[in-house]
């Protein structure tokens, strides 16, 4: 099953000609969630052609412009299609009077259902599920509510044995497929095999984890503990570490120090201060990959493929 992360924006505070503002997009088979939508959201989905009409729901950090300022223009856009499925926006407290004020002030058409649910910014929980994964939100300590969250695949089953389902006596065929599917099958010689006789241990799924302007308190590792791909803010370098603490925001190398924490897989480092060039990153890159090697930086319209481990 195909798993990718792609970024919209990975600028922080302002807008640039190279540099949208802050958004993530998960695409999972036919499934895409949204992670923040700061300005110039809409070009980069635009830009990379994706189904932006199949978004399923979108995650909101925190309610400072620079990450929700593209959400007004991506509901009415929405309403260029027929959609028969909701749409589902989940936030800490105001992301409602944010979205109702902004249908209400620009009067907009929209011809679906926004359901829009607040969550508990103080504790960490599951709020939103599929079929076979979760979303969890966690608090973060910034100069305003804010919230990260974790994608979670449920565990897949174990790897099929064939050569040990021949040996119990089940044929080749439509009893293979129920076992793997966790059905008890009876063999040739009337005896009954169950899945956990042909099948090896439960295997992990993926996990993507979106951290974004936050100090760097010690619970987020364990919030985002063995993503396959991290996504934090490295906003500043260690030089300005103090105006990091100030502004309630993290320095490369601190994100590094998370990921490193965490036993991530990868660290894509965003959110990065307006201040710094394009060239001007690779300080923040070499800060982070001197305590967390599998550190990356972003840049808009990057992709990631999230692989499963085996």
């Amino acid at each position: 099953m195909n798993f990718e992360a792609f970024i919209l924006g990975c600028g922080g505070m302002m807008p640039l000609p190279y540099r949208h503002l802050t958004s993530v997009l998960l695409r999972r088979e036919g499934d895409i969630f949204l992670f923040d939508c700061g300005e110039g959201t809409q070009v980069s989905l635009r830009r990379l052609n994706l189904r932006w009409k199949k978004i399923n729901a979108i995650f909101i950090s925190h309610t400072h412009a620079d990450h929700v300022t593209g959400l007004p223009g991506l509901l009415m856009l929405s309403s260029q299609v027929d959609r028969e499925e909701p749409l589902y926006i989940f936030g800490p407290p105001k992301t409602a009077e944010y979205v109702n004020a902004n249908r209400k002030i620009l009067d907009m058409y929209i011809n679906y259902d926004i359901i829009v649910e607040e969550i508990n910014p103080s504790v960490s929980g599951c709020v939103f599920s599929g079929q076979d994964f979760d979303v969890f939100s966690f608090p973060l300590k910034h100069t305003k509510v804010c919230v990260g969250y974790s994608f979670v695949e449920h565990p897949r089953p174990g790897a099929f044995n064939p050569d040990k389902a021949l040996e119990m006596g089940v044929p080749c065929g439509p009893l293979w497929s129920k076992l793997q599917k966790g059905e008890s099958v009876t063999a040739l010689d009337g005896s009954i095999v169950k899945p956990e006789q042909v099948m090896g241990a439960p295997r992990h799924g993926r996990k993507f984890s979106y951290v974004t302007d936050s100090v760097a308190i010690p619970s987020i590792a364990g919030e985002v503990k063995d993503s396959d791909l991290f996504i934090c803010e490295g906003m500043f370098d260690q030089e300005l570490s103090e105006t990091a603490s100030e502004k309630k925001h993290m320095t490369a190398f601190q994100a590094a120090g998370l990921a490193k924490a965490a036993g991530v897989k990868k660290l894509g480092l965003i959110h990065y201060s307006p201040r710094y060039t394009d060239s001007d990153l690779k300080k923040l890159l070499e800060e982070a990959r001197a305590v967390f090697p599998e550190s990356v930086l972003t840049k808009d319209r990057m992709v990631f493929p999230i692989e499963y481990e085996d």
